[in-house]
């Protein structure tokens, strides 16, 4: 292949700039706003904090979110790479954390774009009636699947997917005109709602939940400020796109984390400022919009149709289909470069490492829509559930991010990123802890199901884990265990959560049922006994039977994430020990002589560094060396060739191992060689090398080779170095050999 063909091909593979600072601010903020932010504000931040509490839990959330955005500012600087978080885990904490990294932030990603998929059935019931309601197929957790609804969804999901595999910049302006429409639309009902509500007759009261402190309130929204926020961080996953200087990402990545708190405080706000006249203040209201149809069941729209009637409604409807549009649009492109990232550097197949002609990993998108196209069929119920547990996910992320930071920092001397980064990795850990310890909140910070879906990713992490350790032939992986201890502490601890909540629940239903039994007779006037004690009873078995239930499955669970774990350490631990013996064969073969199977001049090098430690520490055990070389081998290559000559050294070899049995022999030339003598070889030292003298006599009076010897000791007070005993015994080896050439000459005088 010509120079400039391989060129070529090369440039076909990278990822070529052209995200706009404006481009990456809208990025960010549509990843982070999605279908959620016009209902979890009211069911979630309103129903369970207050106006207030809402308000200053989402500040205290920006300002813990504000520390990971510095901790990403810096990664992204050091590491402009496609692959984000990822790729930065993995360059600065190794492989195994890269890895923890890429699973939940594939969670995380993945449960909002499949949020955000499915919300588009959802948005179609809320202002389209049942235009796609046709071809019922089934229900699903309650939820009624339909043939046009799916289709909807795979739909634009197609459409969207087809936009993004041809073009860069088409869905970077779309995303930018979209971002506009929604902030824009929400900051002017907001101000609008706002001026007007003081002559509307609406009270903001309560402007915190009476049965909870005020600051438990607070701290319940800003502990899930992660969700609320995550997908801000996408744009690291571009850094080697941006078509601006590096430095620029700071202000883009300040004004999106402002942006989007402002857009959900706003949200807020408008959902509070009216509400229908049969209720007496806004959180009776909200607390009822789940059994609401129409724009009633969504408190923003309602306020924006109370102050600005159609209008207000139809330009909310423009800016809720354009979040849900950039949210899908953004976390599938944040897919594909985490994708492209992990093919690229064959940590996975190769496929969703290559571009096409657009330099789009186009592979990487088909493979997270191939993925996708059976999540519509799971109906939206399930779907709620698995983007519940975003906000564990995004935590951990941002433990991960924050860590990697402080380790960097730390390793560059940099005090300053160092305390940002360990601030972060403390505030996460906090947040965790606050998430997952039980009794710490009064209130669930997801809903039951979600955890145990939480704990079902946790062991199918173990279980990918598995695969690639079966598969690291590079030893990248498994070299820590922080990937078992991880998965399987969160499984544990979630498999928990789980337990204890959905017991919890079934226990407040049955004392629910026993109250309105009660009631019930108490009204009549009656109070069956028999049948108050069959129904307590049933009750109790209810209780009783979903216990064991939910036990079961939780040892099910712990069972069979430990055994995947065992069988991960017994993979490592099998690779380690193959590794191990190899490195010892390639050790031996190193420092074995290839002609005659004893050490080489490479093993007598480290034998003497060794040996002359020794005599430097004065520990040096008793020794003598000894040098041998076979006579007339140039006599013997020349008239007989090399092949005599190779099996004359292996004989000779062989003589001298007999001799010194217990010693290390080391052949360090064509014909010469080395014995260390020590131990029982040592005390008879003088005798054994008079036996290989006489032998090469009685050689040399049969015509055949001899073997020249010298030997001297060491002796403590006169020798600093092995070879300052070398040389006198290479000295008298040569002695030796005029002796043997005298021998060979005059056979009869000796």
């Amino acid at each position: 292949m010509s120079r400039n063909t391989s060129s070529e091909s090369n440039s076909r593979q990278i990822l070529l700039p052209y995200f706009t600072p404006l481009g990456a601010c809208a990025f960010s903020i549509s990843t982070a706003i999605g279908w959620g932010s016009f209902v979890v504000t009211c069911s979630t931040y309103l129903s369970q904090a207050g106006i207030l509490g809402t308000v200053f839990g989402l500040l205290v959330g920006m300002a813990v979110i504000l520390v990971i955005n510095r901790n990403l500012i810096y990664m992204i600087n050091r590491h402009q790479d496609a692959g984000g978080l990822y790729t930065y885990g993995r360059k600065v904490c190794g492989y195994d954390v890269g890895f923890l990294i890429f699973w939940f932030l594939l969670l995380a990603y993945l449960a909002v774009f499949w949020a955000n998929i499915t919300s588009l059935p959802l948005f179609a019931r809320r202002f389209l009636g049942t235009a796609f309601q046709f071809g019922y197929c089934y229900t699903v957790f309650g939820y009624d699947v339909y043939l046009g609804e799916l289709l909807l969804s795979i739909g634009v999901m197609a459409l969207i997917g087809l936009l993004c595999t041809r073009s860069r910049k088409v869905p970077q302006l779309l995303v930018i005109l979209m971002t506009f429409i929604f902030v824009g639309v929400v900051v002017v009902c907001s101000a609008v709602a706002l001026m007007r509500h003081g002559s509307s007759g609406f009270s903001y009261e309560p402007v915190y939940l009476p049965d909870k402190s005020a600051l438990r309130q607070i701290i319940r929204i800003a502990v899930i400020s992660p969700w609320a926020f995550i997908g801000f961080e996408n744009i690291a996953h571009f850094s080697s796109e941006f078509s601006f200087p590096v430095k620029k990402v700071r202000g883009v990545l300040i004004s999106s984390v402002l942006i989007s708190t402002l857009f959900y405080i706003l949200m807020a706000l408008l959902s509070v400022t009216a509400y229908p006249p049969e209720y007496s203040n806004w959180f009776s209201y909200i607390q009822d919009m789940n059994n609401l149809e129409g724009i009633k069941a969504l408190p923003a729209f309602y306020a924006a149709n109370h102050y600005l009637g159609n209008a207000g409604v139809n330009i909310m409807m423009a800016a809720l289909l354009s979040v849900v549009l950039t949210s899908i649009i953004t976390n599938l492109t944040a897919l594909s470069r985490l994708l492209y990232a992990l093919g690229r550097e064959h940590e996975a197949t190769a496929w969703f490492g290559k571009l096409n002609d657009s330099h789009i990993p186009a592979n990487a998108y088909l493979a997270v829509m191939a993925v996708s196209v059976l999540i519509p069929f799971l109906g939206r119920t399930a779907i709620g559930w698995i983007v519940d547990v975003t906000t564990i996910g995004a935590t951990i992320i941002y433990v991960f991010l924050s860590f990697a930071v402080y380790r960097d920092a730390k390793a560059n001397r940099d005090r300053i990123e160092q305390t940002t980064g360990l601030t972060g990795v403390l505030i996460m850990v906090g947040f965790i802890i606050l998430l997952l310890a039980p009794k710490l909140m009064s209130y669930e910070a997801m809903a039951s199901e979600s955890y145990l879906l939480f704990a079902v990713w946790s062991m199918l992490g173990l279980l990918l884990f598995r695969s690639v350790l079966q598969k690291d032939q590079e030893r990248k992986y498994g070299k820590s265990v922080i990937v078992w201890i991880m998965l399987l502490s969160l499984m544990l601890l979630t498999t928990m959560m789980w337990m204890n909540r959905s017991t919890s629940n079934v226990t407040e239903r049955s004392m629910a049922d026993i109250d309105a039994f009660y009631q019930q007779h108490f009204e009549e006037g009656t109070y069956p006994e028999e049948e108050a004690e069959a129904f307590l009873e049933t009750q109790s078995d209810r209780i009783e039977d979903a216990h064991f239930r939910r036990t079961y499955i939780s040892y099910g669970l712990f069972i069979l994430s430990v055994l995947i774990m065992f069988n991960n350490f017994r993979t490592a631990r099998d690779r380690e020990e193959k590794y191990q013996q190899e490195l010892t064969r390639i050790k031996q073969a190193s420092s074995t002589d290839a002609l005659t199977g004893v050490k080489n001049k490479h093993a007598y090098v480290q034998w003497e560094e060794r040996i002359n430690s020794e005599i430097d520490a004065g520990v040096c055990a008793p020794f003598a060396v000894v040098l041998c070389d076979v006579n007339d081998l140039k006599r013997i290559n020349d008239t007989m060739g090399h092949k005599a000559g190779d099996e004359v050294i292996r004989e000779a070899c062989m003589s001298v191992c007999k001799t010194f049995k217990h010693s290390p022999v080391f052949r360090t030339g064509g014909d010469e060689f080395v014995v260390i003598v020590m131990g029982e070889d040592y005390e008879t030292r003088q005798e054994l090398a008079d036996a290989v003298t006489s032998r090469s006599e009685e050689r040399i009076r049969r015509g055949q080779y001899a073997i020249a010897i010298g030997i001297a000791d060491y002796i403590p007070e006169k020798h600093q170095s092995l070879l300052e005993v070398f040389e006198p015994a290479d000295k008298a080896m040569y002695v030796h050999k005029r002796h043997l050439k005298d021998v060979w000459y005059h056979p009869d005088n000796y």
